[in-house]
């Protein structure tokens, strides 16, 4: 059975099990709530299952020519661009917690010294539209292992600057176009852009990208999301 056709089959179970599971019973309004919040959690809960299992961290996100990056790039965050958090580079660190071995703060000297990658990729939204741009920084497989950071833990964290929060499954951090990146269309990044360390990672929707990271930590407790934790779909494939 072929990717797509298994990915389609999985998504008819979903449906059926979305149908099978609705009451035949008359409930009071009260009643109905409860058992709605509790279906949508079941389902998301099931949603992520399905694409964790369909995750194969060795295929790699399309990449593009230079000539099809989106021009102007486009902002975007839960607020105006006039409000993106301005850090001062010079005195920026990025903290680490959890379960990792060497818990030193990074500067941005300190990350940009280490092997830099460059992708051109496709950022997808959640509101269903799309951009390319161009990224290079650190592949953070390569930072966890240099940090010690235990790979068998379930999740890795990230708080921004912004207030802004996520996290996302250890496979997926692993994977090689996962970054974080430091330059956007070949310069250092900028505050609506996410300066001056934010991550990349284009196996994921555009809110699984946090910007402006102050904090980074692995963890086998469930971290949630910003908006994840608003009843966003956790895992986000793109």
């Amino acid at each position: 059975m072929t990717p797509t056709n298994r990915r389609n089959l999985m998504f008819r179970a979903m449906a059926l099990g979305a149908v099978t599971t609705l009451p035949a019973c008359k409930m009071t309004e009260a009643d109905n709530s409860s058992l709605t919040d509790q279906f949508k959690h079941a389902m998301l809960a099931w949603d992520d299952k399905v694409q964790e299992a369909l995750f194969d961290p060795h295929t790699l996100a399309p990449t593009f020519r230079p000539d099809q990056i989106t021009n102007p790039p486009r902002f975007n965050a839960f607020y105006d661009i006039s409000q993106a958090p301005v850090v001062d580079p010079a005195t920026y660190t990025l903290a680490l917690g959890g379960q990792i071995q060497n818990k030193t703060p990074w500067s941005v000297s300190a990350l940009n010294a280490l092997p830099q990658h460059s992708q051109i990729t496709r950022l997808i939204c959640v509101e269903g539209w799309r951009v390319i741009g161009q990224w290079s920084g650190v592949r953070l497989s390569d930072f966890l292992r240099h940090v010690g950071a235990d790979l068998t833990c379930k999740y890795v964290s990230f708080k921004c600057a912004d207030g802004y929060y996520s996290s996302i499954d250890m496979p997926s951090a692993l994977h090689p176009q996962t970054i974080l990146a430091l330059n956007f269309l070949n310069a250092p990044l900028t505050p609506p852009f996410g300066a001056p360390v934010r991550l990349r990672i284009p196996v994921k929707l555009g809110f699984k990208n946090p910007k402006s990271l102050v904090h980074l930590a692995v963890t086998n407790v469930y971290p949630g999301g910003y908006w994840e934790d608003q009843g966003y779909d956790w895992y986000s494939g793109s």
